[in-house]
């Protein structure tokens, strides 16, 4: 048996024909930028996140961005980080000029709220949390600690469509978010693709002028800005991704639920935490022996990948900033020990449970 980390295959299989039949459509009427499509997909999931506006953009990254831009964070701010995650969170906050400031994350691999605190300073203007792997972090605490200082709060959404707590969406509580639609998204298009969500409607209306050279009104510009779109042929993709985000989250709830069964208990595994609210965008194990084993499962055309193998603070990227190993001692024993085994809306409970059966085998053969 073959398993790959992630089927996208199967994905555009099981909707072939409203994929194909909207291929036909937008060459039809040939709506490829700021077209009716995209308008539609903004509308429709603004509504899913309960969220006033949504503003489609080129990337996730834009998306981090461009929501600190309107914003006014600028050079000689802070925006507060967590230490684990994908460099794009960082990479937002030096393109603004900004500084960031990273903190450790707990043993759910999100931003800790205990260590943020520790890190505000008076140059502090935002700390932009990380909903992880498809969990959302203490949001409550987060806010509460945004408010005593007078901070902004971007959440950085991209692997969290979906996901939940307390009946709130990812999204949905900071003063504004950014998802990205990368294929390999819970909710992804045909490419690159991203969104900023928020509920303030002056905050909508500069992010409508900053994804669009600085125009609202065709020919008139008053800002500065570049051009960050998302086009009408992955709004449409999305559109029709979207009708079915909640199955296919259910899907892959019940492979965590497979996985945290036969899983548990052997040898020195760690595994994630399970909440109601969880989409598990990856399913991430940890491991003294992450190296040996990831060898083991591509023996066995297992498909497996590290989020993430190396910290940010010790990236060649951000060597200007002196970081050093020990720093940020959770998120380097997270680099040492984390592996993503296939998850996906697509992966079937028979592929699941060889997945586990083949790692338990390999702990059996130590």
């Amino acid at each position: 048996m073959e398993v790959p980390l992630l089927n996208l295959k199967q994905a555009y299989q099981e909707l072939k024909p409203e994929f194909d039949q909207l291929w036909q459509e937008i060459n039809q009427d040939s709506s490829y930028v700021l077209g009716s499509r995209l308008s539609q997909f903004e509308k429709a999931f603004a509504q899913y996140l309960g969220v006033k506006h949504i503003v489609g953009v080129a990337d996730g990254l834009d998306a981090l961005t461009l929501s600190l831009k309107a914003l006014d964070i600028k050079h000689g701010d802070e925006v507060i980080v967590p230490s684990f995650t994908f460099i794009a969170t960082w990479l937002a906050v030096s393109e603004t000029g900004a500084t960031p400031i990273g903190v450790d994350v707990n043993q759910d691999y999100l931003i800790d709220p205990n260590n943020i605190k520790k890190a505000i300073t008076p140059k502090t203007k935002a700390i932009m949390p990380v909903h992880l792997y498809g969990k959302v972090c203490d949001m409550e605490n987060i806010i509460a600690i945004a408010k005593e200082f007078n901070l902004k709060i971007i959440e950085d959404s991209a692997q969290a469509h979906g996901a939940f707590i307390k009946n709130k969406k990812a999204g949905s509580f900071g003063d504004c978010a950014g998802f990205s639609f990368y294929p390999g998204k819970n909710l992804g298009c045909f490419g690159d693709g991203g969104c900023i969500a928020t509920n303030d409607d002056a905050l909508a209306e500069k992010l409508l002028a900053l994804r669009n050279y600085g125009s609202t009104v065709s020919y008139e510009h008053h800002i500065k800005a570049g051009n960050s779109r998302l086009d009408d042929l992955h709004a449409g993709i999305l559109s029709i991704k979207l009708k079915h985000l909640d199955t296919w989250n259910n899907r892959r709830r019940k492979i965590a639920k497979i996985y945290l069964q036969e899983l548990s208990g052997i040898h020195d595994l760690i595994l994630p935490s399970d909440e109601v609210g969880h989409v598990w965008h990856i399913f991430a194990i940890r491991t003294s022996r992450r190296n040996a084993l990831q060898q083991f499962l591509s023996s066995k055309n297992i498909g497996t990948k590290i989020h993430y193998p190396k910290p940010i603070h010790l990236q060649k990227a951000y060597s200007d900033m002196n970081m050093k190993a020990g720093d940020f001692s959770v998120t380097e024993s997270m680099c040492k020990e984390v592996l993503s085994l296939p998850m996906g809306p697509h992966l079937t409970e028979t592929e699941a449970l060889f997945c586990a059966k083949q790692v338990k085998d390999f702990y059996e053969a130590i």
